[in-house]
């Protein structure tokens, strides 16, 4: 499990543990603030109320539990959730029919659709066992090729058009060389088409480079520049091009009361619509080895929503990463449920992904 870097958070001792993750499993399972007398109640040792509230003015001290309003008991700040999170948390497993549910939605029964739609419904099936909103981004173009062709538009201007094996069709325009020939754009229309059959544009561009790197492709000089130029573009780093998915919102304003949740949910949709941000948030979990976990303000994103990341990378059949999938929702989430349920999705769609 990853997680973003936090500060050093206090040793606690075996009464302070056990009295921390009272007040965080009780908050969770609630949205309440719990009181001493409750605490005592639940906890594998004998202590009274009295030694409770000691511990729990310690707990609030450290800046890991907070008292919401005078009268109430007491409920982990972020900080605090990010300590248990990381600390003390224990992750549970899938049950067998959460398990058959995933299986039986992402398999290779529906290998055959366009890797878009399988991602959707993914997305929104994350959101539906969650109960919150469902999150994918990913590549623009993660399909292998069928073949490429170049249309000259004008004198220094050509479209790409690039035909996917799932027949999606996306087009490009690239700069081409004023003097270029009509020749040079069917040769590298057919030098490009016989390399990149059946390989996704990230093996296509290595292969290409590799070979213009080696001079062994027998192209004239005009017909190589318009490939480079055509291979930085197709890589999709040139235009930063990310498809994001955001299913199941209705999720997050089931079974809301209280007007602050209502006011911190309007906000986390406002957060939804600000996409780039929300794209550079889940591009950051590109880099993770497995679940990586947002807490509210720990990203500036949802400082004002208080909301959670849930997220896993997936790859394809190379094992490269082409994307991210996971959850957002409120901080009071069934994390030692939903983190396994992200996480084996991902892995299930790595599989599918060719």
């Amino acid at each position: 499990m990853d997680h973003p870097s936090h500060q050093n958070l206090p040793e606690l001792n075996e009464r302070s543990v056990e009295i921390f993750k009272t007040i965080v499993e009780s908050y969770l399972e609630t949205g309440d603030p719990v009181g001493s007398r409750n605490i005592s109640r639940h906890l594998p040792m004998t202590l009274s109320p009295a030694s409770v509230r000691n511990v729990m003015s310690d707990l609030e001290e450290a800046g890991l539990i907070i008292q919401p309003h005078t009268s109430a008991g007491r409920m982990p700040t972020e900080r605090g959730l990010r300590m248990f999170v990381d600390g003390l948390l224990q992750v549970g497993d899938l049950s067998s029919d959460e398990r058959k549910i995933l299986e039986k939605q992402i398999s290779k029964d529906n290998s055959y659709k366009p890797v878009e739609d399988m991602l959707s419904e993914a997305s929104g099936l994350l959101s539906g066992l969650s109960q919150c909103a469902g999150i994918v981004l990913t590549e623009k173009q993660i399909t292998r090729l069928k073949q490429i062709e170049f249309v000259r538009l004008d004198e220094t201007k050509a479209l790409a058009v690039i035909v996917g094996e799932d027949n999606n069709v996306e087009n490009r325009i690239i700069d081409i060389p004023k003097d270029l020939p009509p020749s040079a754009l069917s040769e590298a229309s057919n030098y490009l088409s016989s390399r990149l059959q059946s390989r996704t544009l990230r093996e296509a561009r290595a292969i290409i480079e590799d070979e213009l790197k080696n001079q062994t492709a027998e192209l004239d000089t005009l017909t190589t520049k318009l490939i480079q130029s055509g291979a930085a573009i197709w890589s999709g780093e040139n235009d930063g091009k990310k498809s994001l998915i955001v299913r199941g919102r209705s999720k997050l304003i089931e079974d809301i009361n209280a007007a602050e949740e209502l006011e911190r949910v309007r906000r986390l949709f406002d957060d939804l619509e600000t996409k780039s941000e929300l794209v550079e948030l889940l591009s950051a979990s590109e880099a993770a080895s497995g679940v990586r976990i947002f807490i509210g303000s720990e990203n500036k994103l949802f400082s004002l929503s208080g909301s959670s990341v849930i997220a896993a990378p997936f790859k394809d059949s190379e094992r490269n990463i082409v994307g991210v999938m996971g959850i957002i929702g409120p901080t009071r989430l069934n994390y030692a449920r939903i983190i396994p349920m992200v996480d084996y999705t991902a892995k299930l769609m790595s599989r599918l992904i060719r």
